[in-house]
C-alpha cells in the first residue's frame, strides 16, 4: 500500500526531473531511466515511456526522431509551456522544501 502511495508521489517529481533535464539538452528514454535510477527512483520502462508520451501530448515536450545505429531513437526537448511550468514547479517545490525541511 505505501509503495503505490509513493509512487503517486514521486510522479510528479519524476516529471519534474524530465523537464530540467529535457531543457537543459535533448533527452531519450533509456538515458533518463539511468538518470532517475542513480537517483533513487525505482520506475520501469512501461512506467516511464508513458510519461514522456502524455508530457508529449500535453505539450510539454517535443519529439525528434534520430537514426541511431539502425534504429530511430525518440529525443524530447522541452517546449516553451514546458519550461514554463518547469519555472512554476521549482517556485513550488522550493517553498514547499523550505516548509518541510525540519
Amino acid at each position: 500500500m505505501e509503495d503505490k502511495i509513493l509512487r503517486k508521489l514521486f510522479l510528479g517529481f519524476i516529471q519534474i526531473h524530465i523537464l530540467h533535464h529535457a531543457k537543459e539538452h535533448p533527452i531519450y528514454g533509456a538515458w533518463m531511466h539511468e538518470e532517475l535510477e542513480e537517483h533513487g527512483y525505482e520506475i520501469s520502462a512501461g512506467t516511464l515511456y508513458p510519461i514522456l508520451h502524455n508530457m508529449e501530448a500535453d505539450g510539454l515536450l517535443k519529439r525528434e526522431d534520430q537514426k541511431v545505429d539502425g534504429k530511430i531513437r525518440k529525443y524530447y526537448s522541452a517546449t516553451r509551456k514546458g519550461e514554463e511550468v518547469l519555472i512554476q514547479a521549482r517556485a513550488k517545490a522550493y517553498e514547499l522544501f523550505k516548509e518541510i525541511k525540519d
